[in-house]
């Protein structure tokens, strides 16, 4: 999920469980501006690193124990990805989302997509 500087969701895809984090984030910002982009540490991966230098913007993410060439952090700025947290527990109040009754992805993607608008409403 891609959120704004105040923890309003941009843009968000709908994946498969076992898909992992990395792979998934360079559609995700693909297009969007942004001077700061942050994530965790299942997000630290050299592709996504060249696409936000390609982008003009600052990566922000904590480097896997595993990496052999570890990359600085600016740990303050780092503080700030509380709001990506806070939107992922606005989203979960709504019962439909924390749950998935929904059957279909399809279904499931429309109730996000309504709750993300609601959240943008407030």
């Amino acid at each position: 999920m891609a959120v704004r500087g105040l923890g309003c969701p941009v843009r968000f895809f709908l994946t498969a469980g076992q898909a992992g984090d990395a792979p998934q984030a360079q559609p995700l910002i693909e297009g969007l501006p942004a001077d700061v982009v942050m994530g965790d540490a299942a997000y630290d991966s050299d592709a996504l690193r060249s696409a936000i230098a390609a982008k003009g913007a600052q990566a922000v993410i904590p480097n896997n124990p595993s990496r052999a060439i570890k990359y600085p952090l600016n740990k303050p700025l780092y503080a700030e990805r509380h709001l990506i947290e806070c939107c992922f527990s606005k989203l979960k109040r709504f019962r439909r989302v924390a749950t998935r009754y929904e059957k279909t992805a399809r279904n499931y993607f429309a109730v996000v997509t309504i709750a993300a608008a609601l959240l943008w409403l407030r």
